[in-house]
């Protein structure tokens, strides 16, 4: 008996229950990584995404190497793969973490079709502190405000313990081959603008759990007071390391706990994290429509090439939203308090549609996942779940008075923006964006 554990956004070996099963086959395993852009609902992913991609596999890769199992590296469509490579290796046992997205039809149609032909095909929760289905309302609906969600998160029996590293590791006899990772061409190559992720991000498990160590020991317990303030660097940066599961929320969960720290309010922010990715599994195109119906005929505008650019490259005059898109650019992430500000100032006072941030974001973040991104730029529209109305407009000027008062952050990442001429009029495009939202609330 050989089992095939099909590794996907969780690059990890400790709490990893698909590949813990796995390694109970005494007649070893084949460890494989799909890179799947073909199938039905999976979104191609964005540069910055690829580039991190890259290093988590290698990092991925050796950790398996030094216990034994090579990592089997293919691309397709996972109906087609899986199958094969299930062939090349005389596999009769499949196992994975679940997907919530669009994603989860394929696997429903792969599991189905597996055991047809007599594999036995099973799934495991891996990615979030409770699965959707278990976390309803009194009438069997979802929860659609996240003061309700959370409530009820937290009078459920807590997140599973993490499962420890497998302690038994045996490589099936026969290994299909494997692509080469260089030849997926992940990496960017002329220009190279990925100096800046280079110098700021560490991929793989071994960076997650040191991060995670650091945070909690040395930065937990001013998390809740400084969270806000963007020149502090007082949040976790776990979030690209969650994003592509080098870490699990059940591991950061029960750590967190146990450190002894203040962090209700870090806990929180992991259950937004939960609530968007529930969100995503009842409304799997939630990067394309928004939540709120209504916004089906908002007037947004035809997006100005010129004004989208500066934004883009952090050229429009308001020094917090340069700093933010610059921050943004040469690192693949931005403080959440600035990525508020800078995606209201996109959809409110350039009126240009959520969906064109949201694409950029899911471009040059290394952090973007299929349900946060989508998620939070909804939040920020006005149309997604449990979204600020639409008239509470981030003003960037009283925001970098007050979380950013002694201009640290802008001089950080943007000491020229105030000397550029202001993109727009704040006052005029306010009330335009106000218009916009009083015609929609009137049909």
């Amino acid at each position: 008996m050989t089992t095939l554990v099909w590794f996907r956004d969780d690059l990890r070996l400790a709490d990893h229950p698909a590949l813990a099963a796995a390694c109970e086959d005494p007649d070893g395993i084949v460890a494989l990584y799909l890179l799947d852009e073909a199938s039905p609902g999976v979104r191609r992913l964005g540069g910055a995404a690829r580039w991190w991609l890259h290093h988590s596999l290698t990092a991925l890769r050796e950790e398996l190497a030094a216990r034994g199992v090579p990592l089997v590296l293919r691309r397709g469509p996972a109906g087609d793969v899986v199958p094969r490579v299930v062939a090349e290796c005389g596999a009769n046992a499949v196992t994975w973490n679940r997907r919530y997205g669009a994603e989860r039809e394929v696997d429903a149609a792969l599991k189905e079709s597996l055991r047809v032909s007599g594999v036995d095909a099973r799934s495991f929760p891996g990615g979030l502190l409770h699965e959707p289905w278990t976390v309803t309302t009194q009438a069997g609906g979802y929860y659609r405000v996240y003061s309700a969600f959370w409530r009820a998160c937290q009078v459920r029996p807590g997140p599973a313990e993490p499962l420890p590293e497998p302690t038994s590791w045996t490589a099936a006899p026969r290994q299909p081959a494997s692509e080469e990772l260089t030849d997926w061409e992940l990496l960017p190559t002329a220009p190279d603008w990925a100096a800046g992720l280079r110098e700021r991000w560490e991929p793989g498990e071994a960076a997650a759990d040191e991060r995670l160590e650091d945070f909690l020991h040395l930065d937990a317990d001013e998390y809740a007071g400084r969270r806000d303030t963007p020149a502090a660097a007082a949040t976790s940066s776990l979030s690209p390391h969650l994003r592509w599961g080098e870490v699990s929320p059940r591991t950061v969960w029960r750590r967190a706990l146990r450190s002894g720290a203040d962090v209700g309010a870090f806990l929180g922010e992991l259950g937004w994290r939960e609530f968007a990715w529930h969100t995503l599994f009842h409304h799997p195109d939630l990067h394309r429509r928004g939540l709120d119906p209504r916004f089906d005929a908002f007037a947004w505008q035809e997006p100005d090439p010129a004004e989208l650019a500066a934004w883009q490259r952090g050229q429009t005059g308001f020094p917090i939203v340069d700093a933010g898109m610059r921050e943004l650019w040469q690192t693949g992430v931005m403080h959440n308090r600035v990525r508020m500000v800078t995606a209201s100032f996109l959809v409110k006072n350039l009126l240009v549609d959520w969906r064109i941030g949201e694409s950029w974001f899911w471009d040059t973040l290394v952090d973007a996942d299929a349900a946060s991104n989508p998620f939070n730029w909804q939040w920020v529209a006005g149309c997604g779940a449990d979204a600020a109305p639409y008239f509470r407009i981030f003003n960037p000027l009283t925001q970098a008075k007050k979380f950013d008062p002694d201009g640290g952050y802008v001089r950080r990442w943007a000491p020229d923006s105030a000397a550029l001429p202001e993109l727009v009029d704040l006052r005029a495009t306010r009330e335009r964006a106000l218009a916009a939202y009083a015609a929609l609330g009137s049909r």
